[in-house]
């Protein structure tokens, strides 16, 4: 019996607390929503599955040194697997609806208002300026940018960060809706736009270029981000490069998010995650989405007084970095009311927008706070 009782003694269960039973089904509740109902699966699964895997008592985390999570979240801390993110995406990405229309990019710009609104109201909530402004970059929809700059400016909030911003990029289809038909008439929702103009092949080879020269020079704090993001369109438009493009979209993403959700979800311990300062982070997360998607849509009705092609106002909403998820909510909502309404070309472009918007800011705040 002495020996079933030591055995016993070093089993996860003679340790298990409730903290870590609570952690372990938050866990499973991610699992659920990857699997069952569909939202970003290829991030809440993974980083569900290591939310699991941190809280199991007795199991070498992330904060074990020379553990195997504590050398993949190296990736983390170094903050190398966003940037690879970003030439990931970079190479998926069609910016032919932004070059076709530039104007557009502006609400992609004025959807990044939340970011700097909750920073205002991080601070005022107690938390520091780098802890506000890597709380506030939440509101740019940005999973990699979010986890980039916190691992910067706030490496202790990364893990709660990662999650506040992927949760709610998964509930776009559920918080962007309520806030659109809020926000905007049925008239205003019918607004059909002109099909955008076709854009040559050497307007998207120079974009990019173009892009990275500009942006950097504005914020080169960010220049990791954003360099990554042209580098990949680059190698994916020029027609020269497309196995690199081929490799950078497919398996070198795949690759890089399996392990950054797996260790994201990792660093999410039980002592860290449910404490009163996290309650008041996801609640300034929410609050930042709601806020940039708002800003969005009302700047696109201030820029109809100056327009004479007027556009429809729910495209300001997809100005949230959550490519294409929040365009396609746009789209549906705007199918809704008219079948022969097709938004989705129109609401790319401040979609993409959002992409760089958001590094834009990120660079910004690490330049001013970091």
């Amino acid at each position: 019996m002495a020996e079933l009782v030591n055995f016993f003694d070093t089993t996860g269960l003679a340790q298990l607390e409730w903290n870590y039973l609570i952690m372990i089904i938050i866990g499973l509740v991610f699992i659920f929503l990857g699997i069952h109902k569909k939202y970003e699966p290829l991030l809440l699964v993974p980083i569900g599955f290591g939310i699991m895997l941190a809280n199991l008592p007795g199991t070498m985390g992330v904060d074990s040194e020379g553990s195997v999570l504590n050398l993949l979240y190296m990736g983390v801390k170094l903050g190398i697997y966003p940037p690879l993110i970003f030439l990931g995406i970079g190479a998926m990405t069609d910016f032919s609806a932004l070059i076709s229309n530039p104007k557009l990019i502006l609400l992609g710009a004025a959807a990044q208002f939340g970011i700097f609104a909750t920073f205002i109201g991080s601070v005022w909530l107690g938390f520091s300026a780098a802890e506000s402004g890597a709380i506030g970059i939440i509101g740019g929809a940005d999973g990699p940018t979010s986890i980039f700059l916190s691992s910067q400016m706030a490496p202790h909030l990364v893990g709660p960060i990662a999650i506040a911003a992927y949760s709610y990029m998964s509930m776009v289809p559920v918080i962007q809706p309520p806030i659109i038909k809020l926000l905007t008439s049925r008239k205003e929702r019918l607004i059909k736009m002109k099909t955008p103009r076709m854009v040559s092949k050497r307007e998207k080879i120079i974009f990019p270029i173009v892009g990275a020269l500009v942006t950097i020079m504005i914020a080169p704090g960010a220049s990791a981000l954003l360099g990554m993001l042209f580098f990949g369109n680059l190698i994916k438009e020029s027609g020269v490069t497309e196995r690199l493009a081929d490799t950078a979209r497919k398996s070198m993403v795949d690759i890089v998010t399996i392990l950054l959700g797996l260790t994201v979800g990792a660093s999410t311990m039980a002592e860290r995650f449910l404490t009163v300062e996290s309650l008041k982070l996801f609640a300034m997360g929410l609050f930042a989405f709601c806020i940039a998607t708002a800003a969005g849509v009302l700047f696109a009705k201030l820029m109809n007084l100056f327009l004479k092609e007027k556009i429809n106002p729910m495209i300001g909403a997809s100005g949230v970095s959550a490519v294409p998820v929040s365009a396609r909510v746009v789209h549906n909502l705007g199918q809704e009311y008219d079948k022969t309404n097709f938004l989705l070309m129109h609401a790319m472009a401040p979609n993409v927008a959002g992409v760089i918007g958001s590094a834009v800011a990120a660079g910004v705040l690490l330049g001013i706070l970091g």
